[in-house]
């Protein structure tokens, strides 16, 4: 399904335009791999910045449905004592996670990210090594390195964490990790 020529693959280059900010080299492969190119990659983001400013485009969890089709799975989640609903997509480039959306009563949109997909084993990173860019989800972080605190990140679609975890030679390190749609972009030392 898609509006206006509009589909999952367009999606996708929206998705990637934000993570080039921090990942330029994977962005460019994923780019590659859907046949596209870096100019439609922006004309992509561009055609979503107006979509989503239009007063007949559809608002909340409707958005997405509209460009990426009826969800995967969707289900009931409770927030403290808020009743939201979770959907979940399939996007080909990330077949080991799904983009999930949180809409909260009436549908309003609480969060949008890529989530690790049910059945999948996550990453059981030990080290910051092992925190390799799009290795790793908010939660995978989270809960390899308890109790890591979220921040909020620099621009709506990003996220940050802070957590304390064994350098190479096991010494503990305090970091902040930088996610963009929920993704790992890249993990730094947390400023003083």
């Amino acid at each position: 399904m898609a509006v206006h020529g509009f589909g999952v693959t367009e999606f996708q280059l929206v998705l990637l335009r934000r993570m080039a900010d921090f990942q330029p080299e994977l962005v460019e492969d994923a780019v590659r791999r859907l046949g596209m190119t870096r100019a439609g990659m922006r004309e992509a983001n561009k055609r979503w910045q107006a979509m989503v400013r239009s007063p007949g485009f559809p608002s909340g969890g409707r958005r997405y449905t509209a460009v990426l089709g009826a969800p995967e799975a969707e289900a009931a989640r409770r927030i403290g004592d808020l009743a939201c609903t979770a959907r979940q997509w399939v996007l080909p480039l990330w077949p080991g996670l799904r983009f999930e959306v949180l809409l909260g009563p009436g549908g309003a949109e609480l969060n949008a990210w890529l989530v690790r997909a049910p059945g999948t084993p996550p990453p059981a990173p030990r080290t910051l090594a092992e925190l390799t860019p799009w290795s790793c989800v908010v939660a995978d972080v989270g809960t390899a390195f308890p109790p890591a605190v979220p921040r909020e990140g620099s621009a709506p679609t990003r996220f940050r964490l802070d957590f304390t975890a064994p350098d190479a030679d096991g010494r503990p390190r305090a970091c902040t990790a930088d996610f963009t749609w929920g993704l790992l972009q890249e993990v730094r030392p947390a400023q003083e």
